[in-house]
C-alpha cells in the first residue's frame, strides 16, 4: 500500500480539482488552469509509475479525455469541456513520465562501459 498511497492521494486531488462546480473554482489569471492541469497530470503520471500501476500512462490519457467530456455533460457543474485542457493533460503525463524516468536512471547510478 505504501507505493500506491501517493497515487491515491493524487487521484483524489484530481477528482476535486476537475469536478468542483464552477462556482467553487477561484478566479485566477488567464492560463493558470493550464498550468494546474499540467502539474496535476504530471503528478498522477509520476505517482502512478512509482506505484508500478500497469498501463497507467494509457489510463491517464483516457482519463484526460473522459474528464473533459464529463465536465461538459454533468450540467450541475456548470463547467465546459476543453480540448486544449485534455491536450495539456497529456503534456503533463509526458512530463511526469520524463521526471519518473530521470529519477529511475539517477537511482541506478552512472553506467560504466568497458
Amino acid at each position: 500500500m505504501g507505493r500506491v498511497l501517493p497515487f491515491v492521494i493524487a487521484a483524489s486531488l484530481s477528482v476535486v480539482v476537475l469536478f468542483t462546480p464552477e462556482s467553487g473554482v477561484p478566479t485566477a489569471p488567464p492560463g493558470t488552469d493550464k498550468v494546474i492541469h499540467t502539474v496535476l497530470f504530471a503528478l498522477l503520471a509520476f505517482t502512478g509509475l512509482y506505484a508500478k500501476l500497469p498501463h497507467i500512462l494509457l489510463a491517464l490519457v483516457a482519463y484526460a479525455g473522459i474528464s473533459e467530456v464529463l465536465q461538459q455533460v454533468i450540467t450541475p457543474l456548470h463547467r465546459s469541456g476543453d480540448v486544449l485542457d485534455a491536450l495539456v493533460d497529456v503534456l503533463g503525463i509526458g512530463l511526469g513520465w520524463a521526471i519518473a524516468s530521470a529519477v529511475r536512471s539517477r537511482r541506478r547510478g552512472p553506467r560504466t562501459t568497458r
